[in-house]
């Protein structure tokens, strides 16, 4: 068993018992233990298959591709409509995980054999992703952030898009298209790390907050 999912599971206050048993289910499947995005990930052969993690309010068995799974059960759950290829299975309680253990296993055997056969999710394009009106009048207004939101990888143009578009009213979009516009300028996406702080580079895991603190 990997050291680092023991010292995570040891370290839990929730969810410790639930996700000790969603384990052993996975291990039982013949899967290799790992621990990437600081959870324990589960594979076949060097691929990701599924991982676990806490919530609040529930603790999960994520498959990395489950939008492929068949789903007879009706269990799998999309965590946001903006996730295209992941879904979840969700616990509450450990005699819920008793109950579906031989549901868990089917699912696993599943994902296992889809990452065999090579399929993949047809995940949608940047291109598929409509521009809000505000930041189109912001291109507008200054070419040089057009050409450095362009600039921008697909998946951290897909971000800004998503994250400008989702507020309903027009002056809400308008102030994160402000409040990101140097972010942009600068080539950072919405979650990368711009104080160099970060110990999941790219990505920001709040480590800024040291500077703001000793300022």
């Amino acid at each position: 068993m990997n050291e680092d999912v023991n010292r995570y599971l040891n370290g839990l206050k929730k969810w410790k018992s639930e996700l000790t048993m969603l384990r052993e289910i996975i291990l039982d499947c013949g899967l290799l233990e790992d621990f990437k995005w600081m959870h324990p990930c589960y594979t076949d052969n060097g691929k990701n298959i599924v991982l676990i993690h806490e919530f609040k309010d529930y603790c999960a068995i994520l498959f990395h591709k489950g939008a492929l799974l068949k789903d007879p059960e009706n269990i799998l759950v999309q965590q946001t409509e903006n996730v295209q290829s992941a879904r979840q299975i969700r616990f509450t309680d450990l005699p819920e995980i008793e109950e579906l253990e031989p549901t868990i296993k089917k699912y696993i055997r599943e994902a296992i054999e889809i990452e065999k056969s090579g399929k993949k999710v047809e995940k949608k394009k940047t291109s598929d992703y409509e521009a809000p009106e505000e930041l189109q009048q912001k291109f507008a207004e200054n070419p040089a952030f057009k050409k450095a939101f362009g600039k921008l990888t697909a998946g951290r143009q897909k971000g800004y898009l998503l994250h400008f578009s989702k507020p309903k009213q027009s002056k809400t979009k308008t102030s994160r298209i402000e409040n990101n516009l140097e972010r942009i300028m600068d080539g950072y996406g919405l979650n990368d790390c711009v104080c160099g702080l970060s110990n999941r580079m790219p990505n920001c895991d709040g480590s800024h907050k040291q500077l703001e603190q000793t300022e």
